[in-house]
């Protein structure tokens, strides 16, 4: 998940108290009346300075004074980590990719994983990445969860802001297969990537 702050924000002539959420690639903050979000491609200009984080955007400043991690804050927007780095992939991974679509994923995949399986889900696989579009075929993590290592995990990739797939219905067919979520990223500017793995009382 991301970072989060109780902070004061400022925009343009309003002033809030509220939460400040940095994701992966989007600073978000409700508070109030005030309700931002600003993907990190639309900034033109961030700064700390004395606890406030500073971002510039569409011509104009939003401020958010939240401390000590302001410079923290500003340094992962400057340098947000790769998609891969986001998903925690490694050299020594099996990987199985099931409904992926995504053919710059899958190339970026096979350059940095030990092992990529396409179509066909290995046992004993450190990482599934299943892409969905409907609610109906999350009915398959159960079995989907019988290939994993132990502290494997399964990645959901669904299409943002669909009906057919939302994120309570995710989190719905994760608890019923035995998981638990444990991180969402920004996979794509049109979907979303929410890691499951089995909780740690029930690995064996």
């Amino acid at each position: 998940m991301g970072n989060e702050a109780t902070c004061t924000a400022r925009y343009k002539r309003q002033r809030a108290s509220g939460k400040a959420r940095l994701e992966t690639d989007v600073l978000q903050f409700r508070g109030g009346d005030l309700r931002l979000s600003i993907p990190f491609k639309s900034m033109s200009k961030v700064s700390a300075a004395r606890g406030a984080l500073s971002v510039t955007f569409d011509g104009a400043t939003a401020t958010f004074d939240v401390g000590d991690a302001a410079a923290k804050w500003a340094d992962k927007i400057q340098h947000p980590p790769s998609r891969l780095k986001k998903l925690g992939a490694t050299a020594q991974w099996r990987v199985s990719a099931i409904g992926i679509s995504d053919e710059g994923f899958l190339a970026e995949l096979e350059g940095a994983v030990g092992h990529l399986s396409i179509g066909r889900v290995l046992k004993d696989s450190d990482a599934i990445f299943f892409g969905v579009s409907t609610s109906a075929e999350l009915a398959r993590l159960e079995k989907l969860k019988g290939s994993l290592k132990p502290n494997g995990a399964i990645w959901i990739v669904r299409p943002k802001g669909r009906p057919e797939i939302s994120e309570q219905a995710t989190m719905a067919a994760g608890k019923a297969a035995g998981l638990v979520d444990v991180k969402v990223v920004g996979f794509s500017a049109t979907h979303t990537a929410e890691k499951f793995v089995i909780p740690l009382a029930l690995r064996p």
